[in-house]
């Protein structure tokens, strides 16, 4: 079972840090979606605590192409 305080805990340090890297994004862009996804999924393959896995949604939101949103 995931965790859902843990993976949103991790999704906002991620998307907290993501967004002060770059400014232009909004907050309701669509990458925000695609990294909570990514995250529950990361979650369900293996433990993981929040600050774990905000690091790999880090990763995760700096792969992403810029035009997604």
């Amino acid at each position: 079972m995931v965790d859902e305080v843990t993976v949103r805990r991790a999704a906002e340090t991620a998307w907290t840090v993501y967004r002060a890297a770059h400014p232009d994004v909004d907050v309701h862009d669509s990458r925000r979606y695609l990294l909570e996804c990514f995250l529950h999924r990361r979650r369900e393959e293996r433990e993981s605590d929040a600050e774990e896995l905000a690091s790999f949604g880090i990763a995760y939101l700096h792969q992403l192409p810029e035009d997604e949103g």
